[in-house]
């Protein structure tokens, strides 16, 4: 199969330090020759964050080569239903997840594209685990609690994945935007559900590839807590053996 196109699903909420860097890196991001378009969904930031994106998105907009589309929400929905939004939206023949605060560099896009030319896969992880790229050391807890929930993920869909809940996601178009109206989940739960649900179907042909992390600190604006953890528990199971 021959790509012509990638849709890069952004959200953000409250990321009015990082924003403007994020979109001047991914318009300029290595994409091995595919059309871009972006697609930006901010979840009813609070900051300086949809004026910055308005700003950005109207310098990019100069560039013919580049589609961007914007969704601002007036009422918090959560990264999950704001991912929902943006992959409704694409149009692209891969869809890739970008998060907007910048633990994840868009110059790893070529290794995350490669296996989709190189061996036809129709899914991509980039893992934060296989990697001899740099990686920020940060929370023990953290690491223990991604490696858990991997492998409790990993039980129910029978995959042998290193990074369940890694930021970068990479699918074929056609799967991911048949798969995404049935998505659920509003919050971070969005990586088991979507993780079951591609598991679910059948010949799935699902790579990894290493990449770079530049985690942040609760200081410097991360969000995801031992909260989203105990709730990812649940939706491990409920998306695989209580969903269809």
């Amino acid at each position: 199969m021959k790509y012509h196109s990638i849709s890069i699903i952004i959200p953000a909420y409250n990321e009015q330090n990082t924003i403007k860097h994020l979109l001047d890196k991914v318009e300029k991001a290595d994409t091995r020759g595919l059309q871009k378009e972006i697609i930006i969904v901010d979840d009813a930031s609070s900051d300086g964050t949809v004026s910055t994106i308005k700003n950005s998105v109207s310098i990019i907009k100069k560039n013919k080569d580049i589609t961007v589309k914007t969704i601002f929400k007036k009422i918090n929905v959560g990264k999950g239903a704001a991912l929902k939004a943006g992959l409704l939206k694409s149009t692209g023949d891969i869809v890739l997840i970008q998060d907007a605060d910048l633990e994840y560099s868009p110059q790893e896009y070529p290794a995350l594209l490669e296996p989709f030319f190189a061996y036809d896969a129709d899914v991509v992880y980039g893992s934060r685990f296989v990697t001899h790229r740099p990686r920020r050391v940060l929370y023990f807890w953290h690491y223990v609690a991604n490696v858990m929930l991997t492998n409790f993920s990993n039980m129910f869909t029978n995959l042998n994945i290193t990074d369940m809940e890694t930021g970068y996601k990479v699918f074929k178009g056609t799967i991911i935007r048949q798969v995404a109206p049935k998505l659920e989940s509003r919050r971070f739960g969005f990586e088991p559900e979507v993780t079951a649900r591609i598991a679910k179907i059948k010949n799935i042909n699902i790579y990894e590839v290493g990449i770079s992390y530049q985690g942040r600190t609760y200081k410097e604006g991360k969000k995801i807590g031992w909260r989203d953890g105990v709730r990812a528990l649940w939706e491990i199971i409920k998306y695989n053996l209580l969903t269809n």
